[in-house]
């Protein structure tokens, strides 16, 4: 509980920094949503992109079992790289969009 707890520091520093970087004069705002009790931690994308209305997830983990588990990563430089860099082990990283397929009978 403890490591998940940190991860969970770790998450929400990392989110926060991450929206402050934001260039001030986009219309887009970035917001990070930080939910320690469900383990969930987003940042959100909303405003004009010129007509269109944007509302979207940049960046969805979750804490699961002692693991950070990406869900969404779209930031340029990617999130999980800055995760890894304050101290969150490769090995405890789980990249959702990343899947094995599944093993597949042999036909004779």
């Amino acid at each position: 509980m403890e490591r998940s707890l940190s991860y969970a520091d770790i998450l929400k520093k990392t989110l926060q920094e991450a929206t402050r970087a934001q260039p001030r004069l986009q219309a887009i705002k970035l917001y990070p949503v930080c939910d320690r009790d469900s383990g969930h931690f987003l940042i959100l994308a909303t405003g004009w992109d010129k007509q269109r209305w944007i509302n979207s997830i940049l960046f969805h983990a979750r804490l699961v079992d002692s693991q950070v588990m990406i869900e969404e990563d779209n930031f340029e430089e990617g999130l999980t790289s800055a995760l890894i860099a304050a101290g969150i082990p490769v090995e405890d990283i789980i990249l959702q969009w990343v899947s094995i397929p599944a093993p597949t009978p042999q036909t004779s």
